[in-house]
């Protein structure tokens, strides 16, 4: 595997915040090999990790706002339609189709059945764990991971509202377990307050149901930014709200580097199901897949 182009040092000097400076052909071309290889070596990325990736190294002509965002955003989309760079490296779990899952007959019913088939992991364990992401983008980065050990993805978009929280609790209710919610959110006021907000109502809920929560502010925080030495922002100081941040600065979840971020969470479940653990259970469930595959054999007989 070719070297990460985040990690390796950068021969161009950081453009200058306070000057615009139009990127030249061949430094559109620097920048156009940089964001390839590294979506190639961290893909699935959304393009704000791509754009926090291209500030660290400095790209000539990325600015740290909104005009430099813009230029990584056209950029990615133009080596996209260049057949530069593939698609499936870009995440975007933000818009979906709703459609019923249908079938050509039986035969066909088992079969995807087969290949689909995934066993619950967390039945026989005592706690059930969620994931809760402030950003939606994100959702299509975190997937491998909740996808591998069958945690459900709660994308909550800033402050959650009272009905997706009870929701939420209901569920719960039904499975009779103490629960952990690890959540990722953006290091700001308007994060911040939004992680809280969403503790309060869940273990609010919870309480009246007689189920106990425990919440968990995975990231991001001050200690990772400065462990990590993640970009930063100026925080917004608009609102009263805003001027009681008492940090000077705020990062968001997206300067965590996508491949960081997943060994984070992968990390953290695999506290819950060891990795020799983790391999009986996936045992089980493909000698259950290959039973499946019998049985949609059979009916394609009948």
């Amino acid at each position: 595997m070719s070297a990460d182009p985040a990690n390796a040092a950068s021969p161009l000097k950081p453009a200058n915040d306070n000057q615009r400076h139009r990127a030249t052909v061949a430094e559109m071309e620097v920048r156009a090999n940089f964001l390839i290889g590294y979506a190639a070596i961290h893909a699935p990325v959304t393009v704000r990790q791509l754009y926090y990736a291209a500030t660290v190294v400095g790209l000539p002509g990325i600015r740290k706002d909104d005009n430099g965002y813009d230029a990584v955003q056209r950029q990615v989309l133009n080596l996209r339609r260049e057949g530069r760079m593939p698609y499936r490296h870009i995440a975007d779990l933000t818009r979906f189709q709703r459609k019923p899952l249908t079938h050509n007959g039986i035969s066909e019913a088992l079969e995807e059945t087969a290949i689909f088939y995934r066993r619950a992991l967390w039945r026989d364990m005592d706690y059930h764990v969620e994931v809760w992401a402030e950003k939606d983008a994100l959702a299509g980065s975190l997937t491998p991971i909740t996808s591998k050990f069958d945690v459900p993805l709660m994308v909550c978009r800033g402050f959650t509202s009272e009905t997706f929280a009870h929701e939420a609790v209901r569920q719960w209710e039904g499975i009779g377990k103490e629960v952990h919610v690890y959540h990722l959110g953006d290091f700001d006021r308007s994060g911040q307050d939004a992680a809280s907000d969403l503790e309060r109502k869940l273990k609010g809920f919870a309480a009246g149901s007689g189920l106990h929560v425990m919440f968990n502010r995975m990231a991001v925080n001050a200690e990772q930014v400065e462990e990590m030495g993640l970009p930063t922002r100026e925080p917004k100081r608009v609102t009263a709200a805003d001027k009681k941040w008492p940090y000077p600065f705020a990062c968001e979840l997206d300067a965590i580097p996508p491949d960081v971020l997943r060994k984070m969470l992968d990390d953290k479940l695999t506290q819950y199901i060891p990795e020799d653990q983790m391999q009986v259970l996936l045992a089980a469930e493909e000698s259950e897949r290959e039973i499946l595959k019998i049985f949609a054999r059979s009916a394609a007989d009948l």
